[in-house]
């Protein structure tokens, strides 16, 4: 009935109705497009934040987005990985488990939650990270199940079976399907994975094999190189090790997405106290580029060149750089210990 109601309606009040009509909806579209953009706008420019490593000014945008609607689990993400980058874990996993509270349904989100879980377990006693040990699982399969193409969740997926005993759901077997459903999404992964298994199993010449692939099959060969370094550092082959350090840095450079493997580069000299002038030379490097990355956060490589311009005998530096550091991120504890040693000397 209602339909032979409107259908009767004149022509001329049918139109009238919707000229109406019309502007109310426009406006409202238009309040709601302003609203949407008044809340992305500060999410990518929090996630802008982050990637610079700009972790005090992420946490201060990301404070003033309303504390409800659409934007709360991208904005609980977000904030769980700029905790993370300052390495608090409980306060990271609080965010990380909100964003999947808020939204299920959203890959990324159990992918982060799992990193948060992991580091959280790194931490934790025997029988609290076995439990967790299982959260972190869950995670990445659902992560996975939600998005089959997602190289990164694939890998970490692959990397916990790997690593992970039989009773909290690991086995190599299963890291081994892992890598064979990555290669159709990313077949550089998917050598690097099979490296480590191969490694794992101590078959060191298939190990070395895949790794060397891995630089061959990849869009930025220059992580690659890291990884094949990595190996050669556990190897203890340390000349090998430099010679692919110099390989990464020289790959980056032309590949200017791929500047994180400066600061690892730079990682492996200084862990293995080889080098320190070279390290020193790839974070300042990987500080002046333009493709900055949370997973390797400016205020950390900040400090770290802070300690290695002090081991070269460069305090001047070395006190820029810490200041640099605590500019970033006020919060993060290892540069406020630093601050508090440099003050009583």
């Amino acid at each position: 009935m209602p339909r032979l109601a409107v259908r009767a309606l004149p022509a001329a009040l049918l139109a009238a109705a919707v000229s109406a009509w019309a502007p109310a909806q426009a406006s409202t579209a238009s309040r709601e497009h302003e609203r949407l953009t008044q809340v992305s706008q500060p999410l990518a420019e929090a996630n802008a934040a982050l990637q610079a490593g700009e972790a005090d000014r992420a946490l201060a945008l990301l404070n003033f987005l309303p504390a409800s609607g659409v934007s709360l689990a991208e904005a609980s993400n977000l904030e769980c990985r700029v905790r993370l980058t300052l390495e608090q874990w409980n306060a990271a996993l609080t965010e990380c488990q909100q964003a999947v509270r808020l939204d299920g349904e959203n890959s990324g989100y159990h992918l982060w939650l799992a990193r948060a879980l992991g580091e959280k377990a790194g931490r934790a006693s025997f029988l609290t990270a076995y439990a967790l040990a299982k959260r972190v699982r869950a995670e990445l399969e659902e992560a996975v199940r939600l998005d089959p193409h997602d190289a990164e969740a694939l890998f970490d997926l692959g990397e916990f079976y790997r690593q992970a005993p039989g009773i909290v759901g690991g086995g190599i077997e299963k890291a081994q399907g892992v890598a064979a459903q990555l290669e159709k999404v990313d077949p550089a992964r998917a050598h690097q994975l099979r490296g480590r298994i191969a490694e794992q199993q101590k078959d060191y010449d298939t190990a070395e094999r895949e790794f060397k692939q891995a630089i061959s099959s990849g869009a930025h060969p220059a992580s690659q190189w890291i990884s094949l370094a990595g190996f050669y550092r556990r190897r203890k082959r340390w000349t090998e090790m430099e010679t692919a350090v110099h390989s990464a840095a020289t790959a980056a450079e032309r590949d200017k997405r791929s500047s994180l493997a400066l600061y690892d580069g730079a990682s492996l000299l200084t862990e293995t106290g080889r080098d320190p002038a070279l390290a020193a030379k790839l974070l300042d490097e990987y500080l002046t580029s333009s493709a900055k990355t949370e997973e390797a956060p400016a205020f950390v490589a900040h400090l770290r060149l802070a300690r290695l311009k002090e081991q070269l005998g460069d305090a001047t530096a070395a006190n820029r750089e810490q200041a640099a550091a605590l500019a970033l991120a006020r919060e993060y504890k290892p540069a406020q210990d630093l601050s508090r040693e440099e003050t009583k000397r």
